[in-house]
């Protein structure tokens, strides 16, 4: 199953890399916009690049109302060790560990055949709904600024 924009984000709830605490994203809903980043593996060169991006330009996402989450298969020590190792992450990172991968499944985000996430984006607006997906390439960097012109719009 894939969702499309436009869709009802699915509902989940994953533990995050800091403290363990549970985010829920129904818990949002009405408050704030939310970027969603899918990613393949902690500890891997342009994961390594593209988390920190979002950490660099919280302030921006903050100027729109969106709050930041990251997400991949990895579990919450290895999360933690990998923001420590990135100089620190404040955003949650979310381990969509047990059942593996089931979150990126529920947005059409995972790869069967090797284990991991898409680098997939997702803007889920106040009300819910999916307002921009997009698949990227596993080895390139997305662009920030996609999502803020996205962000703009809302």
């Amino acid at each position: 199953m894939a969702v499309e924009v436009g869709d009802m984000a699915p509902d989940f709830e994953l533990k995050s890399h800091n403290g363990g605490k549970s985010v829920k994203l129904s818990d949002l809903r009405g408050k704030k916009n939310v970027f969603i980043a899918f990613y393949p593996l902690s500890f891997t060169p342009v994961c390594s690049a593209q988390i920190p991006s979002y950490e660099a330009d919280l302030s921006r996402f903050a100027e729109y109302d969106t709050e930041v989450v990251a997400i991949s298969v990895d579990s919450v020590p290895t999360h933690s060790a990998w923001a420590k190792s990135l100089g620190g992450i404040s955003y949650d990172i979310l381990a969509d560990f047990e059942p593996k991968g089931a979150v990126a499944q529920e947005y059409g985000a995972y790869i069967g055949d090797k284990g991991f996430s898409e680098r997939a984006l997702f803007v889920v607006d106040k009300e819910g709904k999916i307002a921009y997906k997009e698949i990227h390439e596993l080895g390139k960097q997305p662009d920030n600024e996609v999502i803020f012109d996205v962000l703009r719009k809302l």
